[in-house]
């Protein structure tokens, strides 16, 4: 029962730094690519299926 003394705040900060990682890359746009998905629709570069 000691290991949980430790355990719970280490798992708690450990998910706090997660959650700051997460909201700095919400912030700074990381998961924003607004060219990317114009320029993929059109390519036959990422098309899925092969040419016979």
């Amino acid at each position: 029962m000691e290991v949980i003394i430790w355990l719970i705040p280490i798992s708690l900060f450990l998910g706090g730094l997660g959650l700051i990682a997460f909201i700095w890359s919400v912030r700074t746009n990381q998961y924003d690519d607004p060219q990317g998905n114009s320029q993929r629709i059109l390519s036959d570069q990422w098309d899925e299926h092969p040419k016979p």
